[in-house]
C-alpha cells in the first residue's frame, strides 16, 4: 500500500474492558489507525476502509465492521468496537455503496471485495486473515448476516475489486439488531418502524418486498442458511421500535433447526442501538463467543 494514500496516526483511545464508569471506558491503550485505505473502485466510486490495529507486532485476527444507516446513510467512521483492539483484534471498518447510489446487491459485492482485499494485503498490513469475523449493526447487522450465510454464493460474490482470486469467506458472524427476513419485516414492524423501513426497502430493493419477492428472498439471510454456515451471535433489544426483535429470532431459529453454533443475547429494556449494546457486559460476551469459535492462530 503506497504510503501517500494513508493517513497514519496513533490514537490514545479509551479502550479497556476492565474498568468502566457508567458507559465510559477509562483505561487507555495505543491503537494504530490507518484511515482511508482504498480497497476497490466501482463505477467511479472509490471504496475505502479504516484499519484499527493493536500496537503489538504480532499478526492480529480481523473483525470487519459494517455500519448501519437504513442502507441509505451512515459512515465507516461510526465504529463502536474500539475496545476489542485492546484484546488483540484488528478492526477494518469498511465502506459500501449506499442504496441511493446503487441498489442491492451492490452492498454485498462491496463488503465481499473488502474481505478479499484484506486477505490479499494480509502480510503488508500484519493481519491474520485465516479466521475473519464480520460484525455490524442495524442495516449493517443485516448485511453481515447475509455476507456470512452466503460464503461462495456466485450471484452475491460480485466482481468488485482487483483480488478476485482471494476468498471472501468469513468464519464468524456478529449481528447487532439487524434484519434477517425482508419478506416478513414489514408485517412485524411498529408504525414507527414502518416509517423507516418502507422507504428504506424501496431504495434498497427497487420496490417493496411483496412487489419484488425474488430480490427480497435473495437479500434475506434466513433463506441462505445451511449446514456450512459459520457460528452466529445475535444481539437485540426487546424494546426495539425500528428493527423487530423477531428478525433475530427468525435467524436464530433457523440456525437452531440445523444445530449450528448460535447464541441470541436479548437486552431487556434496550431499544435500537445505544450504549447498552457495547458496555463491558456485552463486549465480554462477544469476546468470549469469538474465542470459543475461532480457530487458534
Amino acid at each position: 500500500m503506497p504510503h501517500h494514500i494513508l493517513k497514519k496516526t496513533v490514537y490514545r483511545l479509551a479502550l479497556g474492558l476492565s474498568c468502566i464508569c457508567g458507559n465510559t471506558m477509562i483505561e487507555s491503550a495505543e491503537v494504530h489507525v490507518e484511515k482511508g485505505i482504498p480497497f476497490a473502485e466501482v463505477d467511479g466510486i472509490e471504496l475505502k476502509l479504516d484499519l484499527y490495529r493493536p500496537s503489538s507486532s504480532e499478526k492480529a485476527p480481523v473483525i470487519v465492521w459494517v455500519h448501519g444507516g437504513a442502507w441509505r446513510a451512515g459512515s465507516r467512521a461510526s465504529m463502536p468496537l474500539k475496545p476489542f483492539v485492546d484484546h488483540g483484534y484488528a478492526i477494518a471498518s469498511v465502506d459500501y455503496r449506499l442504496s441511493p447510489v446503487a441498489p442491492f446487491p451492490a452492498q454485498i459485492h462491496d463488503i465481499k471485495a473488502s474481505i478479499r482485499f484484506l486477505r490479499a494485503k494480509a502480510r503488508s498490513l500484519n493481519l491474520d486473515t485465516l479466521n475473519i469475523t464480520i460484525a455490524g449493526a442495524s442495516a449493517g447487522g443485516h448485511l453481515v448476516a447475509l455476507v456470512g450465510t452466503t460464503n461462495g454464493h456466485r450471484e452475491l460474490e460480485g466482481t468488485v475489486g482487483q483480488y478476485l482470486e482471494q476468498s471472501s469467506d468469513v468464519q464468524l458472524i456478529v449481528s447487532y439488531y439487524g434484519a434477517s427476513n425482508l419478506s416478513s419485516i414489514l408485517n412485524q414492524s411498529t408504525p414507527h418502524g414502518l416509517g423507516v423501513r418502507v422507504p428504506a426497502l424501496q431504495l434498497l430493493l427497487g420496490g417493496q418486498p411483496e412487489d419484488v419477492p425474488a430480490i427480497a428472498k435473495l437479500a434475506s439471510p434466513v433463506t441462505h442458511v445451511d449446514e456450512t454456515d459459520p457460528p452466529l451471535l445475535l444481539l437485540h433489544g426487546d424494546q426495539d421500535p425500528q428493527m423487530p426483535i423477531n428478525q433475530s429470532h427468525e435467524l436464530h431459529g433457523r440456525y437452531q433447526a440445523l444445530e449450528l453454533p448460535t447464541h441470541l443475547i436479548v437486552i431487556h429494556g434496550a431499544a435500537h442501538g445505544g450504549p447498552a449494546f457495547y458496555d463491558k457486559k456485552q463486549n465480554t460476551a462477544v469476546l468470549k463467543f469469538l474465542e470459543r469459535h475461532l480457530n487458534p492462530k
